[in-house]
């Protein structure tokens, strides 16, 4: 089974809302300071209106009330004969602000008012002033915080962020409905490259529909070819086994020892041809179920008719749900192969990690490393003439490699220290 890996997806839909989380906040900032300055400057002018009417009138009313009542959590107010702000500060922002109270009240036109900003705890500014009343008495007032365009506008991004967040997350939601049909056609062709049938389920757009029909009919037809090639070989080769079985009985009946020997060698090689050929046609087509499997009794099982020509070691318990067929038949065809060039065989079944192997090493005269993807080529031989004084017909390790391909193994190979081949099977696990 092909391993889960981030998808390149997530990372880009990362990438692109850290981006965005950078431009919100840069672009709400340069936006708020602008826009907010003249926003909080009418909202203290509104304030400082408000109060010196209000004040005006309750004053005139009860004196000893006034303070209290006009004292609010963001505005604080008091009487007295002085004023606490002796003149206007030098600032065109107050300035505007003392427009902008006499805008909410003209009749406070002709009324004296001081303004200035004084420093409050957490880096903040005041704004604080003075304006005479009616009676002559002087309100003093303090306006909190003339900056806080800033909370405003962290807030306001957060917001924002926030609803981009939330849209980027409904995009790719929908963007993940929409590639699903594309995804299992992407699944679907890397399982049928290994060899396996699947039914691609004809969903989504028109054109993906279209592709997914155009694959199972692809199928379909690969299917019958392989069918087809299979029915072939069958009746070839029984049509060959028909003279072998005469030629057999004529073996028997020659007197002469030497020439019969070469005749029972052809028909024993065209057999085995015959066999090997079967065995590798099989893996196109074998089906197998997963189940759980005992790796070491598997192995054991192989072996068992090799007798004292091949060994088993470090096969401790080694359950897992894989395929069992395919897999006795990949290491059967690895351990004869070993056994006919090296005489022995020693199979190993361990673990590293999640992943279980079979090693199949022999002590023949191994292959070169430059010649580990050619032996996957049917019928390929290290001797180039294709001579019969080797043995072999080139077939049992393609015939292992495609069974493992088609179901979701590997087949490697490493040189061993005596000089022989390690051929290692990654076992396929569900």
């Amino acid at each position: 089974m092909a391993r889960i890996s981030i998808p390149r997806l997530a990372v880009l839909a990362a990438v692109v809302f850290l981006a965005l989380c950078v431009a919100q906040l840069i672009g709400s900032l340069l936006f708020y300071q602008s826009i907010d300055r003249q926003t909080i400057r009418a909202d203290h002018a509104r304030r400082i209106a408000e109060l010196i009417v209000v004040s005006d009138r309750i004053h005139a009313l009860q004196p000893n009330l006034a303070a209290p009542i006009m004292t609010t959590g963001h505005l604080k107010a008091e009487f007295s004969p002085e004023p606490a702000v002796r003149g206007m500060m030098d600032s065109e922002s107050l300035r505007r602000i003392a427009g902008q109270v006499i805008e909410w009240e003209p009749s406070l036109a002709t009324r004296p008012l001081n303004l200035a900003t004084r420093d409050a705890s957490g880096g903040k500014s005041d704004l604080v002033g003075s304006v005479r009343l009616a009676d002559g008495k002087w309100l003093n007032f303090r306006s909190r915080d003339i900056t806080s365009m800033w909370p405003i506008a962290l807030r306001a991004s957060v917001l924002m962020l926030c609803t981009a967040l939330a849209c980027i997350a409904i995009g790719l939601v929908l963007l993940r409905l929409l590639t699903n049909p594309l995804r299992r056609l992407t699944q679907a062709a890397d399982a049928i490259g290994h060899g396996q049938q699947v039914e691609i389920r004809e969903s989504g757009p028109e054109d993906l529909r279209n592709l997914a029909h155009s694959m199972n009919v692809m199928q379909e037809r690969i299917a019958r070819l392989l069918e087809d090639q299979a029915r072939s070989f069958e009746a070839i080769s029984h049509d060959l086994r028909t003279p072998l079985s005469r030629q057999q009985i004529a073996t028997d009946l020659i007197d002469d020892p030497e020439i019969s020997e070469i005749m029972q060698s052809s028909i024993d090689e065209m057999e085995g041809l015959l066999a090997s050929l079967q065995g590798y046609l099989r893996a196109q087509h074998l089906s197998s179920e997963a189940e759980k499997v005992d790796l070491g009794e598997l192995v054991a099982g192989v072996i068992a008719p090799y007798e004292d020509r091949a060994r088993l070691t470090g096969a401790g318990k080694a359950v897992v749900e894989s395929f069992p067929e395919p897999l006795a038949l990949a290491t059967g065809a690895l351990v004869e192969n070993a056994i006919r060039f090296g005489g022995r065989a020693e199979v190993a079944v361990r673990r590293e990690g999640a992943d279980w192997f079979i090693d199949v090493e022999d002590t023949g005269p191994g292959i070169p490393p430059s010649h580990f993807e050619d032996v996957l080529t049917p019928f390929f031989r290290l001797d180039e003439a294709r001579t019969r004084d080797t043995p072999g017909f080139g077939l049992g390790i393609p015939t292992a490699h495609r069974l493992m391909m088609r179901f979701g193994g590997q087949l490697s190979f490493a040189t061993s220290p005596c000089g022989g081949l390690i051929a290692r099977i990654k076992v396929p696990l569900m």
